[in-house]
């Protein structure tokens, strides 16, 4: 009897132990207690935590790598956590945590991302620059959730409908009317400009083809220039531009010495005009003589007797020749002795 005693008290005892330690052993289980010492901390700093709680997860590139171990008020009003790690995961360059919900049951997790990972948004961008401290520390930051989603997209479906109802008290009949107007003034609109562009299409065409004739003739030009330039730097390299230089110095002083001539040929002819002058004045006043019919020139100048008696004593003397032709024997006798 003694000897079934014994056993009970062994059999009870070592139940008891095995409790204890499957109880233990499950409680460092549940705790995720670091036995093997595999187990590297990190620090995070944000303003705002949202709904992580401790023993939330810590994902690396969408894998499970850790867990939130302590959440606790810093200075400066910072939020501070602590996550633990496994030591065999490789942290992404430039870490920084996004805290954020994973699931739409309240679950949160902690991200840890490269700062080229954090969504464009301009105020989440900011408050991971704000976070951001020399040392070990990492950045972190809150991502929307759910519910603030839902509460913004309401706003926003407010703001449209209040935008709609505006929109529909401002357009009526007669907006509408002014509308149709409106189109169809930028249809004839849209028509005149289409003419208008046909038309100077045309114009462009000409402008164009006189550009490309514009731009040969200038390359002819540009190339009679450098030909011209060729010939003057071969001129100038056989000296024939200083011969030119020299002739056309010579060809000036000539020039000057018959420009002298010049001034000195028309001092003559000023002094001839002046005598011109005095002999035309001479000739007038005789001119004039001759014509108030005073003296002999001006009675032969301006008598029609004179012209007519002259003229009846030509016709006599041709006459008279005439008749000394025919006999001349009347007028001229010779006789020999």
């Amino acid at each position: 009897m003694t000897t079934t005693k014994r056993t009970s008290d062994f059999v009870v005892g070592l139940t008891v132990i095995v409790v204890t330690v499957v109880l233990i052993a499950g409680t460092l289980w549940l705790n995720q207690a670091d036995l093997g010492g595999r187990t590297r901390h990190l620090v995070v700093r944000s303003r705002d935590v949202g709904g992580v709680a401790l023993g939330n997860p810590v994902v690396i590139r969408g894998v499970r790598a850790g867990r939130v171990e302590a959440i606790a008020l810093g200075d400066n009003n910072w939020v501070v956590l602590k996550l633990g790690l496994d030591r065999e995961v490789e942290l992404p360059n430039d870490p920084v945590v996004l805290l954020a919900a994973s699931s739409l049951f309240g679950e949160w997790q902690a991200t840890v991302t490269s700062r080229d990972g954090v969504p464009g948004d301009r105020e989440l961008r900011a408050a991971v620059d704000e976070a951001r401290t020399t040392g070990d520390t990492l950045a972190g930051a809150v991502l929307p959730d759910i519910a603030q989603l839902t509460a913004v997209a309401g706003r926003i479906s407010g703001d449209v409908a209040e935008v709609a109802e505006r929109v529909q008290v401002a357009f009526d009949d007669q907006a509408a009317k002014e509308l149709r107007e409106s189109i169809r003034n930028f249809a004839t609109l849209s028509a005149d400009l289409a003419r208008t562009v046909n038309a100077q299409s045309k114009n462009l065409d000409r402008i164009s083809t006189n550009v490309q004739t514009g731009l040969t003739t200038i390359n002819a030009a540009a190339a009679r220039l450098n030909t011209f330039s060729g010939r003057v730097d071969s001129a100038t390299s056989r000296g024939e531009l200083q011969t030119i230089v020299t002739n056309s110095q010579t060809a000036a002083r000539e020039l000057v010495d018959a420009a002298h001539n010049l001034r000195e040929l028309t001092d003559r002819l000023d002094k001839t005009e002046i005598n011109l002058s005095r002999a035309v004045a001479r000739a007038d006043s005789v001119f004039a003589k001759a014509n108030s019919r005073s003296g002999t020139l001006g009675l032969m100048i301006n008598d029609p007797a004179l012209y007519q008696q002259s003229d009846s004593l030509v016709r006599e003397l041709r006459a008279l020749v005439a008749d000394i032709k025919k006999n001349p024997r009347r007028y001229v006798n010779v006789r020999v002795f």
